[in-house]
């Protein structure tokens, strides 16, 4: 009863990564493959040649990985989501009147 071993998980709270994807990237990468199969799809019953439409795909396909491995190694985890979010700050704030600061001070 002493001699119990216990295994410490050292990967609790880390985000999840998978071949070099980290968190949400790894949806971005498998909903950009759904609408590449659904692109061929549509290639095929309008009557394209397979070979037009595979090259098409190929090509699509490797600007969308080469793109979402670029934002993947760029922002990491949370990065976008800070990156868009300061986009929404204001760089600066203007005042056409005083009347605010006036107000505050006889508070």
């Amino acid at each position: 009863m002493g001699n119990s071993v216990y295994h410490i998980n050292k990967g609790i709270n880390k985000s999840i990564e998978f071949k070099g994807l980290k968190a949400q990237y790894i949806w971005y990468f498998g909903g950009g493959i759904v609408v590449l199969m659904i692109l061929f799809s549509m290639m095929y019953f309008i009557g394209l040649p397979s070979f037009i439409s595979l090259g098409i795909i190929g090509i699509a396909g490797t600007v969308m990985a080469v793109k979402i491995y670029k934002m993947s190694h760029k922002y990491g985890e949370h990065g976008m989501m800070k990156e868009l979010a300061k986009r929404q700050l204001p760089t600066v704030v203007k005042t056409q009147s005083r009347r605010i600061y006036k107000m505050r001070m006889l508070q």
